[in-house]
C-alpha cells in the first residue's frame, strides 16, 4: 500500500520514522511519501520537504511567512493527488495537517492522524472539525482520551513513542561520554533549550546566566538537530559550557539536572529520571494571545499534565528570570527535592502506557485500510 505521511519537526520526524518501520513489519509491501526529515528519510521512500524549511514559531513568525506556508499547503495538496496514496498519516502539526486533512477528506482520501493536535489545550472547538475529517486518530496522552471520549469522539491511545524511542537507544556510560566529548569530570547540568531559532535565543540568554554561579558541574547544551553550531556559538562564551548537536538522549541518561523549554523534552528528561526545570518564554505578542486562548488548563509541561498536579516547576513568561532559575536549579540539586520528584517521575511512565506504540499504531492502520 502507498502511505503519505506529514510530520512538521524533529519530534514528528522522530516518531513518523518508527512508525514507518512498523508499517513495513505489517506490510512489507509499503510504499512511502511523506513530508518529515532525515529518520524519515532513513527508513526509505520520497522526502517532499524537509521540516526544517518550514519551521516558525509563534503567532507571530507565522504571519510574517505567510506566503511561504500558502505555497507549502499548495505543494502538498498537488502532491498528493499525483500520488494518490492509500491513507494520509498526519502527525502533530496541527496548524498545517488540519487544513491539509480537511481539504483530503472532501478529496476522498482516508485520513489518519497520529499524535493528536492540542485540542484538550485550547480551541476545543476543533474537535468538531476532527470528527469530521480524521477518519481515525491515535493518541499518545491518557487524558487526551478521556478528553475526546467526552466530545463523544472515539479515539485509539496507544502508549507514548517516547519509551520505545529510549528503550531502543544503546546506552552509554558516563564516563565513556565525558571521555568521547572531551568533557571535565564534574556532574552535567544539561540544557535542552528547544529547537526553533527564536526560542532557543530566548531560553539560552537566561539558562547560561547561571553558569558562572555553579563551579562544581558543568554545563552542556543539547543541540536541535535542526540547527548548525554557527547558531549557537554567540551564546557560548564561558569554559564550562559545552555544546554537543542532536545527543539529547546520551546527554539526559548522564545528566545531573536538567533546565528544559517546554514540549516533548520536558517527558525526554522524565523517562531519564532528570530532575528538571521546565521553563517557556515566548514574544510578546504570542504569548498574550496563546494566553488568551489557552483558559482551561492548570499547566504547560506535558509531565505536569499527564500527572495531574505540580511535579515539576514551570517557569513561564515574566517569570522565567535568572534569579527564579536558580533557586529552583539550586532545589532540584537538594536531595529532598530530587527524591519526591524521581517518584513521581516512575508513576508518570506507568501512566504513559508502557512500550509498543508504533507497532499497535501501524497493526490499527493496517486493520482498518484492509476492513
Amino acid at each position: 500500500m502507498k502511505y503519505y505521511l506529514i510530520a512538521g519537526e524533529a519530534s514528528g520526524d522522530l516518531h513518523g520514522s518508527n512508525l514507518m518501520k512498523a508499517l513495513k513489519n505489517e506490510d512489507p509491501q509499503a510504499e512511502f511519501q511523506f513530508w518529515g526529515g532525515d529518520l524519515m528519510q532513513a527508513v526509505g521512500g520520497t522526502l517532499v520537504k524537509h521540516y526544517k524549511e518550514r519551521s516558525f514559531m509563534g503567532f507571530a513568525e507565522v504571519i510574517l511567512n505567510l506566503n511561504t506556508i500558502r505555497k507549502d499547503f499548495k505543494r502538498c495538496k498537488n502532491d498528493i493527488k499525483q500520488y494518490q496514496p492509500d491513507v494520509i498519516i498526519f502527525i502533530d502539526n496541527s496548524g498545517f495537517n488540519l487544513r491539509i486533512a480537511k481539504w483530503a477528506k472532501q478529496a476522498g482520501f482516508k485520513t489518519h492522524y497520529y499524535i493528536s493536535p492540542q485540542v484538550w489545550a485550547s480551541r476545543a472547538g476543533r474537535v468538531k472539525a476532527i470528527k469530521r475529517d480524521i477518519d481515525a486518530m491515535y493518541v499518545i496522552l491518557p487524558f487526551v482520551k478521556t478528553f475526546y471520549e467526552a466530545h463523544q469522539y472515539p479515539v485509539h491511545f496507544v502508549g507514548h513513542p517516547l519509551i520505545d524511542a529510549i528503550s531502543n537507544r544503546h546506552a552509554i556510560k558516563a564516563s565513556e561520554f565525558k571521555n568521547k566529548y572531551g568533557l571535565q569530570n564534574k556532574p552535567i547540568i544539561a540544557l535542552l533549550p528547544g529547537s526553533r531559532k527564536q526560542e532557543i535565543a530566548k531560553m539560552l540568554s537566561v539558562m547560561l546566566t547561571l553558569v558562572p554561579k555553579y563551579p562544581n558541574y558543568q554545563f552542556v547544551i543539547a543541540g536541535a538537530p535542526s540547527q548548525d553550531f554557527s547558531f549557537y556559538q554567540s551564546f557560548i562564551k564561558a569554559a564550562n559550557i559545552h555544546f554537543i548537536s542532536n545527543k539529547t538522549y546520551d546527554i539526559l541518561s548522564v545528566a545531573t539536572a536538567a533546565l528544559v523549554t517546554s514540549g516533548t523534552a520536558t517527558l525526554e528528561a522524565a523517562l531519564f529520571k532528570v530532575p528538571q526545570v521546565v521553563c517557556y518564554k515566548g514574544s510578546w505578542l504570542s504569548y498574550q494571545i496563546g494566553k488568551r486562548l489557552i483558559t482551561h488548563i492548570n499547566f504547560i509541561s506535558l509531565v505536569n499534565l499527564v500527572m495531574d498536579k505540580a511535579v515539576v516547576t514551570e517557569l513561564i513568561q515574566d517569570d522565567f528570570t535568572a534569579e527564579n532559575l536558580k533557586t529552583e536549579l539550586d532545589a532540584i540539586l537538594n536531595n529532598n527535592n530530587r527524591v519526591q520528584m524521581l517518584e513521581a517521575y516512575n508513576e508518570l511512565e506507568k501512566k504513559l502506557g508502557g512500550t509498543g506504540a508504533s507497532a499497535k499504531t501501524a497493526k490499527l492502520i493496517y486493520k482498518a485500510l484492509n476492513s
